[in-house]
């Protein structure tokens, strides 16, 4: 999967977030140079439009804000940003640090190391960019919200139906994947008036190939991902919200318009150099009759389910514990992936659940594995159980014939 080669874009432009470039020397400076120059390669692999005209850096781009951390990250875009670039950057809550003097201190010192400001409103290409910077962490008062109110007000007064590029840290909430716990409702009812905005938000550290990381109702909504660490927005599993290979991310986005005012969005991996398999499309940006990803999404009715190669072990079994590993189930129909995982232990004489706990797919991992393991205990000892395994979909869909095996505690 790659770029559309029958969309002809005329902008083309990278969405990126939560970089948390530290003090010292981290992966992070790695991915975020990495970045960059895969934003470019893709540029350059197109046949109709080679150019990137853009990178928009929406906030947490510095793990505390600190001077050596900001100027890190200026020696990187000034490293690798080409002429014919534009940078759009915001500030959020990690450069308001006040370890390094609090968020004054942190705008003002973004102020003299990049020299942009701290609110923006940019025409590209015909195409409207405006972006915001929170303040008390991730909230808006007064001050933003007028920018905002007037700088939509000029945006859309340009063109009606002209997608408008909206720019945020904090996810808006009840729209995309990890805004119920990362979103911020204070400037919704400001974006309400505009369905042709495209907002971008991060913030959460949601995986942007979960197909809730685009959302639509009165506007479209994208999450940005993150260059750091995954955190995911579900509290039944049991990792927690961050699991274990959460270090393993790094994603951004691709985003182009094309003359009729079509949007594509891409979904890039850094760490594997590939594209994920979705392509978001939006056609008609001003008509939310039109919108794909909206919340009819929760009505779906077909589930993933295991194929009948579809195996699963008991291992390393204790007298209180047990190691399950199965195969993958395979997605729904009209998904990629498969969300997670539901795991029952019933003891098999009586048939009365003994555990129940939920695990991620991993798909937000580009190499997702084939096969999973858990551990389970808390078990009883010299006790016949019978383990039974059902695939979740992202939309609360349930499998509904799950894998099975027998086993016996010593």
């Amino acid at each position: 999967m790659g770029l559309d080669k029958n969309f002809k874009p005329v902008i083309r432009f990278m969405a990126v977030s939560d970089i948390h470039i530290k003090n010292d020397d981290t992966v992070e400076d790695e991915r975020f140079t990495e970045a960059l120059r895969y934003a470019y390669k893709i540029a350059d692999s197109s046949e109709s439009y080679k150019k990137l005209d853009a990178v928009c850096v929406i906030g947490d781009f510095a793990n505390s804000g600190s001077e050596i951390e900001m100027t890190k990250v200026k020696k990187t875009l000034d490293a690798e940003l080409k002429d014919g670039t534009e940078l759009i950057m915001t500030l959020a809550s990690h450069e308001f640090n006040t370890r390094y003097g609090g968020e004054e201190e942190a705008k003002e010192r973004f102020k003299r190391i990049f020299n942009l400001p701290l609110d923006t409103h940019k025409v590209i290409n015909g195409f409207h960019f405006v972006a915001v910077t929170t303040t008390r962490g991730c909230r808006f008062d007064d001050p933003q919200k007028e920018f905002i109110k007037t700088e939509l007000k000029k945006a859309a007064a340009d063109d009606g139906k002209k997608p408008i590029f909206f720019c945020q840290h904090p996810h808006l909430t009840n729209t995309v994947y990890g805004s119920i716990d990362w979103g911020e409702k204070d400037i919704t009812y400001l974006l309400m008036d505009y369905p042709q905005i495209i907002d971008f938000s991060g913030h959460s550290h949601a995986p942007i190939n979960d197909p809730r990381s685009v959302h639509q109702k009165h506007f479209s909504s994208f999450g940005t991902g993150t260059l750091s660490y995954f955190e995911l927005d579900e509290y039944d599993k049991i990792s927690g919200t961050v699991p274990e290979d959460a270090d393993q991310a790094a994603q951004f986005l691709i985003v182009e318009a094309d003359a009729e005012n079509r949007v594509r969005v891409y979904p890039f991996d850094v760490l594997t150099g590939q594209f994920f398999p979705q392509v978001w499309k939006i056609d008609v940006p001003s008509d939310p009759s039109t919108f794909i990803y909206t919340d009819k999404r929760y009505k779906a009715t077909e589930a993933p389910y295991f194929d009948d190669s579809a195996e699963c072990f008991a291992n390393d079994i204790t007298d209180s514990s047990v190691v399950l590993t199965f195969t993958q189930a395979k997605p729904a129909p009209a998904d990629d992936y498969v969300d997670a995982y539901r795991i029952m232990i019933r003891d098999k004489k009586s048939g009365i659940i003994k555990k129940q706990l939920e695990i991620f797919s991993k798909y937000y991992l580009y190499d997702m594995p084939s096969k999973l393991s858990q551990e389970i205990g808390d078990l009883d000892g010299k006790t016949d159980y019978i383990a039974e395994i059902y695939p979740t979909g992202f939309f609360m869909t349930l499998g509904e014939k799950p894998l099975t095996t027998e086993f016996t505690t010593l």
